[in-house]
């Protein structure tokens, strides 16, 4: 059939329709398919094989920034390549176009694309939704559907997430060009990077790492390091087009990450701060000694559980309320059962307005229970609540905590701030006891959870700094950490309520039975 002249397959068509053989023509036809589908591999295997760049503005009519051609490029010429990236690069995007380049310009049956993340949602709703873009605009051969590429009936490409300690995930892949994409590289567990590796052991094989460094305990963290044997990258925030005049079109410029957002990240988070450090400056960061909460403990927490929760373990709903004073925010955060949920927040300190939003927080949630920072003008808030409930407006109960009266461990945390932290803060993120996976304003939150340092007082008990050195030291105070600090405190009998001097009632002797304080019970957490 190659080397059939174009008059003879003529004849040969025109006969087979005059003797009405349908199946004959069918294979010409399929034979005819063939032939042009290898002469077409053969001329992008000749014009792209090398130039991924190129692949991408002639074949899918695209552009790239300078900083994505480098990851095509390094992915053409380096077996093992790790990029560590800020947020809003386009580094997803750019894997799409790898993996598209890859099965575009090697032969099938020869060549295999194997993709996953820290979860199959992130498979599938990230990586692979761009793939399906690229394959779509560009009319690439075979078809793709949510997770999968199928070229001839055949397997080529697919996305996968293995559980997390299961070193065989992957086994069964074996070609000559295996491409393997571990997207959003931090919350991938060693494990899948032994089965990743064990897949592309050949010359031309190649594994793509990406992600943000914001795990500083990650195997990415380690193969991102000198002497790895990985080629590394690091893109920042400041490397994109919008902030170093590079020319890129529009509407690429309007998808990458600007320099609005990246002076707002430096003033809500602070330069110093490890959030900002892997989000915006694409780099990893140490954990301090004396800080309470540890970003590789954090970063665990806000990876989605493998299943999803039953209606149970969404159980209790409660609200945590950190109210605002002065300049600070007052700020509700929603938690049900492990999963930190909504937030609502304002800048007022008056509590009649602040009691109507909670209140609304409570019909729209359902919260059985709201646990109220008293000091100061959190005290008429509790009124305002406590008689809305008289009312008959709702029947949450209204539990007031004074993060400055006695811990419930007197002998080995200062107060009941240090408590909090510690217990629900640090040992809750480090047991990985609170999903923080789908929690709304989540980068700030968790911005804030990584600024407060500790240390020990004179009698050896552990000290939190104080909200007030937290605002001198930084400029910005910790209202939305500290509601979800609230949130997840458990309540007991005795109230820890004070009173608008700043004077504990318990602490005077005056019990009121019933009203609830907080504690912190370690078998509370998952509840």
């Amino acid at each position: 059939m190659a080397t059939a002249t174009v008059e003879g397959l003529r004849r040969q068509i025109d006969e087979l329709v005059r003797a009405g053989d349908v199946q004959a023509l069918r294979t010409v036809r399929d034979q005819l398919k063939t032939e042009a589908e290898r002469r077409g591999l053969k001329r992008r295997i000749r014009l792209y094989g090398a130039d991924p760049v190129r692949w991408v503005r002639e074949r899918l009519r695209q552009a790239v920034w300078s900083k994505q051609g480098k990851i095509l490029e390094a992915v053409r010429d380096h077996r093992r390549t790790a990029v560590r990236s800020s947020h809003g690069i386009g580094k997803s995007w750019s894997a799409a176009l790898v993996a598209c380049w890859w099965l575009d310009t090697h032969p099938p049956g020869e060549a295999f694309v194997v993709s996953t993340a820290p979860t199959f949602a992130q498979v599938r709703a990230i990586l692979w939704r761009y793939i399906r873009k690229h394959h779509k605009s560009a009319g690439l051969p075979g078809r793709v559907n949510q997770t999968e590429w199928i070229i001839d009936d055949e397997l080529v490409g697919y996305g996968r997430k293995p559980a997390n300690e299961d070193e065989s995930g992957f086994q069964g892949i074996h070609a000559r060009y295996v491409l393997v994409i571990i997207d959003e590289a931090c919350g991938v567990p060693e494990q899948l990077w032994t089965a990743a590796d064990a897949l592309a052991t050949g010359p031309d094989c190649r594994i793509l790492a990406i992600g943000n460094p914001d795990n500083p305990a990650s195997h990415f963290r380690k193969v991102c390091a000198p002497g790895s044997g990985w080629h590394t990258m690091g893109i920042s925030a400041y490397d994109s087009p919008n902030l170093t005049g590079e020319k890129v079109p529009a509407e690429m410029a309007l998808a990458l990450v600007g320099r609005e957002w990246v002076e707002e990240k430096a003033r809500d988070w602070g330069e110093d701060n490890p959030l900002y450090k892997s989000k915006v400056l694409g780099e990893f960061s140490d954990d301090s000694p004396n800080q309470v909460v540890r970003a590789a403990d954090i970063s665990a927490c806000r990876i989605a559980p493998d299943t999803p929760a039953t209606a149970e373990q969404l159980l209790p709903v409660e609200l945590g309320v950190d109210v605002g004073g002065g300049s600070d925010e007052t700020v509700i955060r929603e938690r049900r059962g492990r999963r930190a949920g909504r937030e609502w927040r304002a800048r007022t300190d008056r509590p009649e307005e602040i009691a109507p939003m909670v209140l609304a927080a409570i019909r729209e949630t359902g919260a059985t229970a709201v646990k109220v920072d008293s000091i100061g003008v959190g005290f008429g808030v509790i009124g305002e609540l406590r008689n809305a409930a008289l009312r008959g407006e709702h029947q949450a109960v209204i539990r007031a905590v004074n993060v400055a009266s006695a811990a419930s461990r007197p002998d080995k945390y200062i107060n009941l701030r240090a408590e909090l932290w510690w217990e629900i803060g640090r040992n809750q993120s480090a047991e990985h006891g609170w999903d923080l996976s789908g929690m709304e304003n989540a980068d700030t939150t968790v911005a804030q959870l990584l600024e407060p340092r500790w240390d020990v007082d004179p009698r050896g008990r552990i000290r939190v700094e104080k909200k007030e050195q937290v605002i001198k030291r930084l400029g910005r105070s910790p209202d939305n950490a500290d509601a979800l600090l609230l949130a997840y405190a458990h309540p007991v009998v005795e109230d820890a309520i004070s009173s608008p001097a700043g004077v504990s009632l318990s602490q005077a002797g005056q019990q009121r039975a019933g009203l609830g304080a907080i504690s912190i019970g370690r078998g509370a957490y998952g509840r």
